[in-house]
């Protein structure tokens, strides 16, 4: 198969990338009320909420470098999104079911952990299986388009669980949604959805897209050499060290939104009021990925066509300002418009900075290597998770549960990543 653009295969990437949102989205989106329902420590429940930055710092990597190598009539990335996949869709029903039946903190923490390896198994082969059939120069196009679809995800969801919440405090007559969801058959809509979603997506990018034939590898890197190779190239090592900082950014409001809504708006992030902005939280969730879609097609367009840096950086400054706003905001609608024009940003950055890594291969001639660097991509997302839930719950309880001071701090963080991206010598495309 020659490498070129293709419509049917970047819709099946973004149908896989949306089925994946899906996914996380009800990660994000129900984990932490439910949670609340075993405890109020914030620093418990981020720490539960990093095991899925701790095995995405490891899993991508390590299965991102053996799918480069592996040589099959199935191809190199669909072997493992099939069966991460399929086991990620059996994870969320055993995450509902846990719940229902009322495991212990550990047993519902396990099961959570289990959907977080699942996902992980195929991250860096999602990823990698772009640039390795799309050419450079139309990266771009195809990162704003599957960007749209993942975040398509995140609002279908987020709005799917905000109306079953709302349907069940009507039912029900219960102030706090997720109680009110949690005592109603509503609560296993959204979990069998997402895994069917799951499974489907992964099965049909296995029988439907066909990957390149394998280019040959004539001097395989070794594991230790791969991840050496990373640090002593400083263009590799200034990307995921500004994509570190900016997406650690991003989970101190993913992770801890319902404390942060709960204290600006009641003064305090107990379990009683973080329950009763359940429903608000998904909304708002659900209001940013619009706004996120409203980026992300510009933000593939930009990348093409106005340049990688300027792109990027526009993106992170529209993302870090409304951050930094909101160490002063009070109300409901201050809330509103500041995560709106935040995901506007969110999405430049997001389109603009997914095909970095393809074309930096194409550059220095490393094609072959996609799983691997996109392995090491997804590692620089999820050791944000990692530190965000840790470092963000402890510095919530220094601050005396003030979970607004995660807003500046982010904000922070994105403007440090960005002088790294200015700096990149060889982020341009060549003018031909």
């Amino acid at each position: 198969m020659e490498k070129k653009f293709s419509w049917s295969v970047v819709l099946g990437l973004a149908l896989l990338g949306f089925s994946r949102s899906v996914g996380w989205s009800l990660n994000k989106g129900l984990s932490f009320p439910l949670l609340s329902s075993y405890t109020e420590s914030a620093f418990i429940k981020g720490t539960i909420l990093a095991v899925e930055g701790f095995i995405g710092l490891f899993i991508p990597v390590l299965l991102g470098y053996y799918s480069d190598t592996l040589r099959s009539r199935h191809g190199r990335r669909r072997p493992f999104i099939m069966v991460g996949g399929i086991l990620s869709g059996i994870a969320v029903l055993m995450i509902y079911t846990a719940y229902s039946m009322g495991v212990p903190l550990w047993g519902f923490a396990m099961t959570l952990g289990f959907f977080y390896l699942s996902m992980h198994i195929y991250t860096a082969q999602y990823r990698a299986l772009m640039p390795d059939t799309v050419e450079s120069g139309h990266r771009g196009t195809a990162s704003g388009v599957i960007t749209l679809l993942e975040w398509a995800g995140n609002l279908f969801l987020f709005g799917l669980a905000g109306y079953l919440i709302a349907k069940a405090v009507s039912m029900t007559g219960e102030n706090e949604g997720i109680k009110a969801l949690a005592q109603t058959p509503y609560l296993k809509i959204p979990f069998l959805i997402t895994a069917l979603f799951l499974i489907g997506a992964a099965l049909f990018v296995y029988f439907v897209v066909r990957e390149p034939k394998a280019p040959e590898i004539e001097e395989n890197e070794s594991l230790a050499d791969y991840l050496k190779s990373i640090v002593e190239n400083r263009d590799f090592l200034k990307f995921y060290a500004a994509q570190t900082l900016w997406w650690m950014s991003f989970e101190f409001i993913a992770i801890f939104l319902y404390g942060i809504l709960a204290f600006i708006l009641y003064g305090s992030a107990t379990e009683e009021n973080i329950k009763a902005v359940t429903s608000l939280g998904l909304y708002l969730m659900a209001l940013f990925n619009v706004t996120v879609l409203l980026g992300a097609l510009p933000g593939g367009i930009l990348y093409d066509k106005l340049g990688r840096r300027l792109s990027i950086v526009l993106g992170g400054v529209i993302f870090a300002l409304p951050q930094l706003w909101g160490w002063f905001i009070s109300t409901k609608t201050e809330i509103t418009i500041a995560l709106g024009i935040a995901g506007i940003g969110w999405g430049i950055l997001m389109a603009s900075s997914y095909p970095v890594i393809g074309d930096l291969l194409t550059k220095f001639e490393r094609e072959a290597f996609t799983g691997r660097y996109y392995g090491f991509f997804e590692a620089t997302r999820s050791l944000p998770v990692l530190l965000a839930g840790v470092l963000g719950g402890a510095i919530v309880q220094l601050a005396g549960e003030n979970y607004r001071v995660l807003f500046p701090l982010g904000a922070v963080l994105v403007l440090l990543a960005m002088p790294m991206i200015w700096f990149m010598k060889n982020l341009e495309a060549e003018k031909g």
